[in-house]
């Protein structure tokens, strides 16, 4: 297949929107990742995403939409909580999980009966839901289980010839996937955490906000089942992220826990002994409280990590105290497969 490489001017997202109406796909930046976009009410163009991802079937996608009042294309359930979220925080990183409408194709869902949904802040991404005129259902722009792609040349390195066409944007502004919020149960519950946090949220309800049970025994730095008795391969996620085996780079990766002086000691000496060994080592160490920048370029350090062949890549912790420490910690540990070592 020959990839279209489109650019952000209004011919070529008309050219892409076409190319969303026919049953194609097309990969896209929004403000935090790159998605890979097929018409969300279109079961066959979705099934293709899967195949162009290597994606399992079971894996819900995000379903975008270009105005607030669009959810009703997708549900019934219209809440107060929801109507608040809605005016606090979007357009932006929030996607909602709610009861999805019978029109909703199941491998949208990954075969649930909820469907997760945003409304992104970006300019490009929203110009072409417009002019598709349709939602777009789009997970992140890469193949299954390798970092997300938070620049186009990532996209073109995972996707050039296995999709449509490619649009080439700026640089994305936030670097870790949106905030996941399950509003389907009697407390809203994080599914998967980001850059708007748990107190963010909470804030606006006026209520308590959980985080779901995998994501607190992740926090403990274990790989615990997401739900009791059921393992990986059978456990059906409500939302995207939620695998252990997710965003993993080529190299093998160690994250270095404690004290600051001694997590920075501890890299050293183990970044000196693997080259001794002939190993290339790459080093990701963010300063104590710069979450903000860790999210923006904790992807793009691994997918650079992987351009440059390195063998081993030690990562310093970062606190998960903060919430959008936690959220980029959560990809930092299924990054290394929850290898982990405490200093």
């Amino acid at each position: 297949m020959k990839t279209l490489i489109l650019t952000t001017d209004k011919k070529d997202i008309e050219t892409a929107a076409r190319i969303i109406r026919e049953g194609g796909l097309v990969a896209f930046p929004t403000e935090t990742v790159y998605g890979l976009g097929a018409d969300a009410l279109n079961a066959d163009a979705v099934a293709r995403v899967y195949e162009a991802k290597g994606r399992p079937s079971d894996n819900p996608m995000i379903v975008h939409i270009a105005r607030a009042s669009d959810i009703g294309q997708l549900t019934r359930m219209l809440s107060p909580d929801i109507v608040s979220l809605i005016d606090n925080f979007w357009p932006g990183p929030l996607t909602l999980v709610v009861k999805k409408k019978p029109s909703v194709p199941d491998r949208t869902t990954g075969g649930l009966d909820t469907v997760a949904v945003r409304l992104p802040d970006s300019g490009p991404a929203i110009d072409l839901i417009n002019m598709a005129g349709c939602p777009i259902a789009a997970p992140s722009a890469n193949l299954s289980g390798s970092p997300s792609p938070t620049r186009a040349k990532d996209v073109i390195a995972d996707l050039d010839g296995k999709v449509d066409a490619i649009i080439v944007g700026d640089d994305c502004r936030v670097g870790i996937e949106s905030t996941v919020l399950d509003l389907t149960g009697e407390v809203p519950t994080i599914l998967r955490p980001g850059i708007i946090t748990a107190e963010s949220i909470e804030a606006a309800l006026g209520k308590e906000v959980v985080y779901d049970k995998s994501l607190t025994e992740a926090a403990k730095h274990v790989q615990a089942d997401p739900a009791d008795g059921v393992s990986e391969s059978d456990f059906k996620p409500k939302s995207p992220g939620m695998k252990y085996k997710h965003y993993a780079p080529k190299a093998d990766m160690l994250v270095v826990e404690g004290q600051r002086d001694k997590v920075i000691a501890e890299i050293e000496r183990l970044k000196t002994l693997n080259e001794r060994l002939g190993n290339k080592v790459g080093v990701i160490l963010f300063e104590e409280r710069a979450f903000i920048e860790a999210a923006h370029d904790f992807f793009a350090k691994l997918r650079d990590m992987d351009s440059e062949g390195v063998d081993m890549i030690l990562a310093g912790a970062l606190s998960d105290t903060d919430g959008v420490g936690f959220a980029v910690m959560n990809r930092m540990l299924k990054s290394a497969g929850y290898n982990i070592t405490k200093v």
